[in-house]
């Protein structure tokens, strides 16, 4: 089960209605989201109030860069130094989710 997954997008105050993920948009965590390192599982994972995800090794790169200042292009450039490909089009579907969950919240560029 992709514990992403979700059919519906919501918005909130710096999240644009419809949550398309641009080249230029500059996503970051939610106020009440946390990345961590979960020693017991030898993971990154995303911390929610009474939720924790257990990221792969991809979403935990991509989060990691999630921070405000960085766009969606240039999260897409700094992965593909470290990696071979990096389908832009899976970095935006991943984020759409995440901002669906209202996760990670977008400002345009």
């Amino acid at each position: 089960m992709d514990p992403t997954h979700t059919g519906t997008t919501h918005s909130s105050s710096t999240t644009r209605p419809g949550a398309g993920v641009s080249g230029l948009d500059r996503p970051r965590l939610a106020a009440h989201v946390r990345l961590s390192f979960c020693r017991t599982r030898q993971r990154k994972v995303l911390l929610h109030p009474e939720t924790v995800v257990v990221l792969n090794g991809s979403g935990a790169a991509i989060l990691e860069l999630c921070d405000g200042r960085h766009t969606v292009a240039e999260i897409v450039d700094e992965l593909g130094t470290r990696y071979e490909a990096v389908p832009e089009d899976d970095v935006r579907q991943f984020l759409a989710r995440l901002v669906a969950r209202r996760w990670v919240e977008l400002t345009d560029g």
